[in-house]
Formats: C-alpha cells, sequence, structure tokens
C-alpha cells in the first residue's frame, strides 16, 4: 500500500481541495552498498581536506559557490533559511493551458492527488471541468522547502501533478548551435523505405511489454549467488557494423522487420 508523502490543498479560485500526494513511479533501480572487500563490512565515507590530509566534521563544512577557479562566496545556513520558500500546504493553480502547448521535455516526476473523504464532491467537480475543458493547470507549491512548478492533470477520474523544469533548466536547441551538422536531404526512396519501416513497426503502446533487461539479469545474477550457485554469464551481444550504405540499411531493416510481423 502505497504511503501519502504530502498532504496540503489545490486552490481553484476560492475553492480548496484537501488532497494526499502519492508518487506515481517508483524507483526500481538496484542499489548496492559499498563493502570492504577483505571481511564484507560496510565502509563509511569521510569529509577530506586535500590542503592538509585531515578528516574534516560536518560541523566545520561551509557551502561555497565558484565565482571563479578557486574563488567561493560562502553562505551559512541561515541565510539560506531566510531566502527559502515559505513552507505552505497550498497547490495554487495559476492558469489553464492546452496540454499540447506543453513539450515533454518540462517535465520531471508524477505524483497522484488523491482527495480527502469530505473534499470528493469539489474534487470530482474540478475533475470533470477539466475534462471537460482538455486543459491541464499550471500551478505552483512549496514541498519540503522547495519550490515547485507543476502541471495538474487528468487520468481517468485522478488528477496527477506532475513537477515540471523552470523555463532557464531547459536546454534549447538553438544553445546546440555548432553541435549539431546540417541535415542531408534525403532522397524520395530513402523516404518512402524508412516511412514504409516506420510503418512495419507501427503499434499500440503497451508499456507492460517493455522490460528493464539490465534489472533482471541483475537480479537473476543476484539470485542465483544468494542460493550459493554458479551464475553464467549470457554471452556476449554481437554488435552491427557500421552503416555505410544508408539505402542497403534501410531495406536490411525492412526485411526483417516483414520477416518478424509474419512470424
Amino acid at each position: 500500500m502505497p504511503r501519502a508523502i504530502w498532504s496540503g490543498s489545490i486552490s481553484f479560485g476560492l475553492v480548496n481541495i484537501p488532497v494526499k500526494v502519492y508518487s506515481a513511479v517508483k524507483d526500481t533501480n538496484i542499489h548496492f552498498h559499498m563493502l570492504h572487500e577483505k571481511d564484507g563490512v560496510r565502509v563509511r565515507q569521510q569529509i577530506v581536506c586535500p590542503l592538509d590530509d585531515e578528516q574534516v566534521d560536518r560541523d566545520q563544512v561551509v557551502k561555497g559557490y565558484e565565482i571563479s577557479p578557486e574563488q567561493y562566496v560562502t553562505v551559512t545556513s541561515d541565510e539560506l533559511g531566510e531566502l527559502a520558500p515559505k513552507a505552505s500546504r497550498t497547490i495554487d493553480i495559476l492558469d489553464f493551458v492546452s496540454v499540447s502547448e506543453i513539450d515533454p521535455v518540462y517535465y520531471q516526476h508524477p505524483y497522484y492527488l488523491v482527495p480527502d473523504e469530505q473534499a470528493r464532491k469539489a474534487y470530482g467537480l474540478l475533475v470533470s471541468a477539466m475534462k471537460g475543458a482538455g486543459r491541464v493547470g499550471i500551478s505552483k507549491f512549496v514541498m519540503r522547502d522547495k519550490e515547485y512548478l507543476a502541471a495538474l492533470r487528468v487520468r481517468g477520474d485522478v488528477i496527477i501533478l506532475e513537477t515540471m523544469h523552470f523555463a532557464d533548466e531547459i536546454v534549447g536547441t538553438a544553445d546546440l548551435e555548432g553541435e549539431v551538422p546540417e541535415l542531408q536531404e534525403p532522397t524520395d526512396r530513402e523516404l518512402k523505405i524508412a516511412g514504409q519501416l516506420i510503418d512495419m513497426l507501427a503499434a499500440t503502446f503497451d508499456p507492460e511489454q517493455y522490460r528493464n533487461d539490465y534489472n533482471d539479469s541483475v537480479m537473476d545474477l543476484i539470485r542465483t549467488k544468494a542460493e550459493g550457485k554458479e551464475y553464467v554469464m549470457p554471452p556476449p551481444v554481437k554488435e552491427e557494423g557500421k552503416v555505410i550504405d544508408i539505402m542497403s540499411a534501410l531495406e536490411k531493416s525492412l526485411a526483417r522487420a516483414r520477416e518478424a510481423k509474419s512470424v
């Protein structure tokens, strides 16, 4: 059973809707502890000053912002605390926009917003109104002393809050000027074959069919070793050679896709 990580209210005009926040995704990465190989005991990390090679206590460490090479402006925890966004339990909807206007590059992390029992009617009203308008709500809120920009959208009968990057965090394609080579125009035949390949590989999105193969392999390794058995490494995947003739590569890819579809 998931546990709420935060609680507050959606502010919609003069309407206040109490909600609980649940993460909509979970961490499936495999995490390892660092052990001393000789005795299998977990090692500790220490802070060491490279100037005198001495260990430094954490209460002797201050924050510094590098303004030029090896030149820092130090700030105190008290100073940062004064500037920190004030604690709030309100998710303020600022604007309603079309979802098509939001480039997916802005999205960060999804959360479910679940209403309190007494807020079911107001929550249902907002869900129905957003569905009818076909819009998402852009909001700002503070969670764990950090200010967030977020998009509120409806999935089924539940509102999803998707934290977003602020505009100044996004690296625009214009910033890649000089890094991206000028594209070459494809021939009509190349474009036709590429289109046929895309059509051949077209499918309905089914997230259940995609697996994290690396995670599965590592867990298989761990389970096998935990049982005291020897793990046999799979043979290395043979890499394809570099594409020299794009037309030949397209035709071979199309033939493979047709063969796979016929199986």
